[in-house]
């Protein structure tokens, strides 16, 4: 098993090896262009994040900066909005369902690292996936770190860190992240 496959199945990785590095490059390189775009230039951006993403609906918007590791590994659904200055490190899978609403100054990391120093410092890392479900408001400056599932018609409040899955239909807040109401 290349290293690749092993970071899309959970397992520990190299990140350091070259065919990682080049496809986090050309990435980086999209974004990048991506970020330079000028806001009126909508057809333009659109196409970039087209090459960027793994899949996509016909009704989206990402504003600038957006800032991934992969890019192939997200899929978004339709009527799907991320607001500024957000981050996807998607080492493994991040996809979102339909009517997703993500506030600005939000991170989605899939990637982790060993509790153990010695195994950690040799470089290898793991990637967990990251589902999001239909209707889902993800509030400003949210993060969502791996092995996450955010069920249908969730609220996410501001600030929270979402480190354990939650359930449809329901309100979550905090550090951590958990349940405060059902909808």
């Amino acid at each position: 098993m290349n290293e690749k496959e092993k970071m899309l199945s959970g397992q520990l990785y190299n990140a350091g090896v070259e065919k990682l590095i080049a496809d986090r490059e050309k990435c980086k390189c999209l974004c990048h262009n991506y970020n330079l775009l000028a806001p009126d230039k909508t057809d333009e951006r659109k196409a970039i994040l087209k090459q960027i993403l793994g899949k996509t609906g016909d009704t989206f918007l990402i504003e600038q900066n957006f800032w991934c590791d992969y890019g192939y590994n997200i899929e978004i659904g339709e009527n799907f909005y991320v607001n500024h200055n957000c981050v996807m490190l998607d080492c493994a899978k991040i996809t979102f369902g339909d009517n997703v609403f993500i506030a600005p100054n939000c991170g989605f990391y899939t990637a982790g690292h060993p509790l153990d120093a010695e195994t950690r410092n040799s470089g290898l890392e793991f990637a967990k996936p990251i589902k999001v479900g239909n209707n889902v408001w993800i509030g400003g400056g949210v993060t969502v770190l791996p092995d996450v599932t955010i069920g249908d018609n969730v609220v996410i409040g501001a600030g929270s860190v979402v480190s354990k899955s939650i359930p449809s239909n329901t309100v979550a807040v905090g550090n951590p992240c958990r349940v405060i109401k059902k909808i």
